[in-house]
């Protein structure tokens, strides 16, 4: 193939379990918005499944929707809402769904009188991460608003959540007050009836370093795909966990150049001598950042080596200077490191950005191809949920 990601199931399957033992009584939530976080949604909900994810989560509407429709039955979330949406859809295929102002909460009781049931309600809190949840002063009115929806019989309040706005930054100021106030709204809120099922606060990086905010359930994103969200502290090994992504390549030329040959648009790399370049055919429409020009590292012909040039849309280059390579041969962009190959952060520093970008960002033109306990039944399938080929 041109190019593919190799994704390991069995590895996002034994991440879900580690995390698992380490959260004790704590029900484990696997987030798959995203395609999960590039991976492929529907194998590696059913992967996360198979680890012992009691919840799954997503961001938007249509991606819970789609894991209904490929068969998921168990408890899904949702949380990112917008006037019009598909509350309804969301009430009759049985999505919780998360509720951050009265606007929303409005919604739902239109949409449970419509689907003809309660809808399943998580009150979410922004005790200071500053984006969605409601502020405590418009707390009270919602909690208001979410029992009397829920004395109608058109709402379960089930969830109280909140988010971190620094839990990957270890002692960070925030921190503490952000799981004071959480606490606060929590209290007032059950004071005044609520009783809900699993209160959560806890994303990838408290769920490893900070126990004392796992509640009744955690929510792992970057950490089921073995990715480590607090790589300052310790890498995806020192946490248990195993990348689940290797993305390579086939090289479509191999070449030798004359020095003072220009590379790619600019001429922002010029071959210093004779040389071999050798062609990658992926590119920013694939997701591979532009910024990794000149900076980015890859493992071809037995060695790590730097983008030379800029990336374009479709393809790069690389200088590998006199050693010998063919049309043909495999280019290992990132993955686990186990070859010596560079890793999905080595690509964010290189790059400065954050791991959680280089995986996700990658585009549908990239098929996902699994291995793993699971990858017969998402051959089966033959496409993920956005469609990408997954065979």
């Amino acid at each position: 193939m041109r190019a593919q990601a190799r994704i390991d199931l069995d590895a996002i399957v034994d991440n879900i379990a580690a995390v698992r033992a380490r959260v004790g009584s704590a029900a484990v939530m696997a987030v798959v918005k995203s395609n999960a976080y590039g991976h492929g949604m529907v194998p590696c909900a059913r992967a996360a499944r198979s680890g012992g994810a009691q919840w799954l989560g997503t961001a938007v509407v249509e991606e819970a929707l789609a894991l209904r429709a490929a068969g998921d039955t168990g408890r899904v979330l949702t949380w990112l809402w917008a006037p019009g949406d598909r509350f309804e859809d969301a009430v009759r295929a049985d999505v919780d769904i998360s509720v951050s102002g009265e606007w929303a909460m409005d919604e739902v009781v239109a949409a449970a009188r419509a689907a003809g049931r309660p809808a399943r309600v998580h009150l979410k809190a922004d005790t200071g991460l500053g984006r969605n949840g409601c502020t405590p002063g418009q707390w009270p009115s919602l909690v208001d608003a979410a029992l009397k929806a829920q004395a109608d019989g058109l709402a379960d309040v089930v969830g109280l959540w909140s988010h971190f706005a620094c839990a990957d930054e270890p002692g960070h100021p925030s921190i503490a007050p952000q799981l004071a106030e959480f606490r606060a709204m929590v209290g007032y809120a059950e004071d005044c009836g609520v009783t809900p099922e699993v209160r959560h606060m806890a994303n990838s990086p408290a769920t490893l370093l900070m126990p004392e905010a796992h509640f009744d359930l955690v929510r792992v994103g970057l950490a089921g795909y073995g990715l480590s969200p607090v790589p300052d502290i310790g890498g995806p090994a020192d946490f248990g966990l195993r990348p689940a992504m290797t993305l390579v390549a086939s090289l479509a030329n191999v070449k030798r150049v004359p020095a003072g040959h220009g590379v790619s648009y600019g001429h922002a790399w010029i071959a210093p001598r004779e040389t071999t370049l050798a062609l990658v055919p992926t590119g920013y429409a694939d997701g591979i950042p532009r910024h990794a020009s000149n900076v980015a590292p890859v493992l071809v012909a037995g060695r790590v080596r730097t983008i030379a040039g800029r990336v374009a849309m479709d393809q790069f280059v690389v200088d590998l200077g006199d050693d010998e390579a063919e049309v043909g041969d495999e280019v290992i962009l990132f993955g686990p490191g186990d070859r010596g190959e560079p890793t999905a952060e080595d690509w964010a520093v290189a790059v400065g950005t954050i791991s959680y970008e280089i995986v996700t960002r990658l585009g549908a033109r990239v098929p996902r191809v699994y291995s793993g306990a699971d990858a017969s039944e998402a051959d089966a399938t033959g496409t993920d949920a956005t469609g990408t080929d997954a065979t």
